[in-house]
């Protein structure tokens, strides 16, 4: 029997890179940076930690999305919200806007972006707070929201708050912050839920604007404050089983946008 190329069986194993795949690699990455950091000299740490910090920002947390835009708005006098703030932007926002506290709704994270800011942070007198992290895709945390009042009244104002893109958890605490410590009314305050920030209703970031339609659901029928429904009222078991996100709004989101 003879082969030509059209029929020779392709035996090659098909090698998918997943996400699980990709975040090994990360840490394999990691794991080398710190090795090469161990046995280098000071200077030479110095000279090359910035340059580091700097590709892992661009390439593995996905900053050339956000270097052309930087999803910067103003949520009221006091409040700023924007993606994940490159060194020169914090500069601005320290010199221009005046900010004295950042938000990094992403929590403390072991990489370059977050090198790069705290450095930034430190540099230009900015208290920066990582201690309030939220989920894009996860109903929201009642213990979280009922602690949240007191946490806005120990900020120093203005502020500005950012997650990764700038588009789902800047947009739900964004909107708590209107609700909560400037006593906007609810309906109003979820427009910072908007396509306007990137934010897809129809993902499974949509939960969040699900969480505010059950309020304002409930309490169109019932006499009851946004903190008493949390505290009294609010499943988050129950609005997670009962949210139905799109497919293809979740693909964007997810694969194409690379949102966290």
């Amino acid at each position: 029997m003879s082969y030509s190329p059209e029929n020779i069986p392709n035996t090659m194993p098909k090698v998918r890179f997943t996400k699980r795949a990709r975040k090994a690699l990360f840490r394999q990455l990691v794991r080398l940076r710190n090795t090469i950091a161990d046995i280098s000299p000071v200077w030479l740490r110095r000279f090359f930690a910035p340059i580091y910090d700097y590709l892992e920002m661009i390439f593995i947390d996905h900053g050339m999305f956000r270097t052309p835009y930087a999803n910067r708005h103003k949520v009221s006098p006091n409040a700023w919200r924007s993606s994940q703030p490159w060194p020169h932007q914090v500069r601005y926002y320290a010199k221009d806007l005046g900010i004295r506290t950042i938000l990094n709704l992403r929590g403390p994270r072991d990489c370059g972006s977050d090198r790069l800011e705290r450095k930034a942070c430190e540099a230009y007198g900015i208290d920066l707070r990582d201690d309030l992290q939220v989920r894009s895709r996860g109903a929201p945390s009642r213990e979280t929201i009922l602690g949240l009042k007191s946490y806005f009244e120990s900020l120093s104002y203005p502020i500005l708050l950012h997650c990764k893109a700038g588009a789902d958890r800047a947009s739900l605490v964004s909107a708590l912050y209107l609700i909560l410590k400037e006593d906007v009314p609810v309906d109003e305050a979820r427009a910072q839920l908007s396509m306007r920030y990137g934010h897809f209703k129809q993902a499974k970031t949509g939960i969040l604007d699900y969480f505010f339609e059950e309020y304002l659901s409930y309490s169109a029928t019932h006499d009851i404050s946004f903190l008493e429904w949390v505290d009294t009222v609010y499943d988050e078991d129950a609005l997670e089983a009962s949210f139905k996100s799109d497919r293809w709004s979740n693909l964007i989101v997810d694969k194409l946008l690379r949102r966290e």
